[in-house]
């Protein structure tokens, strides 16, 4: 199971695997206080697209087909959330006030769709048609 969760939320046992995913770290958070299991700043969106989605420069809808075509071009960054995924419960920690338009939920889609693909497939996943030129 994936799940999504504020970082300024109480950790719970729920929690499973709690995994921060953003660039930046939360603002007003201290490092010895947050409970998580690991950090990877590089599944984060780009710092040009988080900018340009925090400033409105882009919506919701722009922003996460932008940044599924960052997650397409960086896999290694995400594989080894499909298997914490498979083996229990994971959180992706965030720290947007939107709890529906961030970068963990769209990341959370993303994994939930690889392992779908993953289960429905015999081969390596092709990601060509998943993009429209241009």
């Amino acid at each position: 199971m994936i799940q999504c969760k504020r970082a300024y939320a109480t950790a719970s046992p729920d929690d499973g695997r709690r995994i921060l995913v953003d660039r930046l770290w939360p603002r007003g958070c201290r490092k010895d206080t947050l409970v998580l299991d690991e950090w990877l700043p590089e599944v984060a969106p780009s710092t040009e697209l988080r900018k340009a989605f925090k400033s409105g420069a882009l919506s919701f809808v722009q922003f996460e087909s932008a940044y599924r075509k960052e997650l397409t071009a960086r896999p290694s960054s995400w594989w080894k959330l499909l298997d914490i995924a498979q083996a229990g419960t994971l959180t992706l920690i965030y720290s947007a006030k939107d709890p529906l338009a961030n970068n963990a939920v769209v990341l959370a889609h993303w994994l939930e769709e690889e392992l779908d693909r993953r289960a429905d497939a015999s081969s390596p996943v092709c990601y060509m048609t998943d993009f429209p030129q241009g």
